[in-house]
């Protein structure tokens, strides 16, 4: 009897995958700006540079893990996040004694590892605008990185600290961060295997940003448009093919 029962506990624990039920997806929201919500097949939810911009409908979403590249009030607002004091909080830039500096973060809250990459936010080593902080997320099985509002090309010893890349956000719009052809540099020089996210550009009624059209253009890359929609999905067992730029409209609903 004690044998039977072991035996039926033991298939209760294998994988809906093992049965050939496809395992649940991945899910991009954006929210606009660099606010991203990434939630894992588990149902971990990730949630990047929160804002409440009213031009993006100032919304409210909720989170196990938060990351903030800098502390710049488009991208720092917990308040869009409504269990933010439950959440695992990671500030990429910290101050101290007045001085803001970089919090070289390497964690792991659960399975999920969170680590920050050193970065400015001009070309200027943050004279003009400070310091900024990439962070990279391994989640089940897959690598994001989210680039804040980086506002130079990658050096070679940051790319090798950033290292392999799935899924990337980068910012196009100019004006406070890179550009669309230094974005395209920085796409040729990470690889990213899977999808490419763009990131802090002009939207209706919100325009002192350029739009994605100079990093778009010319591109060799596949692009994928889903104007009526916030979110997409990846199957978290996708394999590299060919990688594609998702461009989201910022259609939101509270997830």
């Amino acid at each position: 009897m004690f044998r039977i029962v072991s035996v039926v506990a033991a298939l209760a624990l294998i994988p809906a995958l093992a049965w050939g039920q496809p395992a649940k997806p991945f899910k991009v929201r954006w929210y606009g700006q660099s606010f991203f919500q990434v939630e894992s097949p588990s149902g971990k939810k990730i949630v990047t540079d929160p804002h409440q911009i009213p031009a993006f409908g100032r919304n409210l979403v909720s989170a196990d893990i938060v990351t903030v590249s800098h502390d710049h009030n488009d991208h720092n607002v917990l308040d869009a996040v409504e269990n933010a004091r439950a959440a695992r909080v990671f500030r990429g830039i910290k101050v101290d004694k007045g001085r803001a500096d970089w919090d070289r973060i390497d964690e792991k809250v659960g399975a999920i590892r969170v680590r920050s990459v050193a970065t400015y936010h001009d070309n200027e080593n943050g004279f003009s605008r400070g310091k900024n902080a990439v962070f990279v997320l391994d989640v089940e099985g897959l690598t994001f990185c989210h680039l804040g509002d980086i506002g130079h090309e990658l050096n070679a010893e940051q790319t090798k600290a950033i290292g392999k890349v799935d899924v990337l956000m980068i910012p196009v719009g100019g004006t406070y961060t890179i550009n669309g052809e230094q974005a395209k540099k920085i796409v040729d020089t990470l690889k990213p295997r899977l999808h490419v996210f763009p990131m802090h550009y002009g939207v209706p009624n919100y325009d002192d940003l350029n739009g994605p059209d100079e990093f778009l253009d010319g591109q060799k890359l596949k692009l994928v448009r889903q104007p009526l929609s916030n979110e997409f999905t990846i199957a978290a067992d996708a394999k590299p093919d060919a990688p594609t730029i998702v461009l989201l409209g910022t259609e939101s609903k509270k997830k």
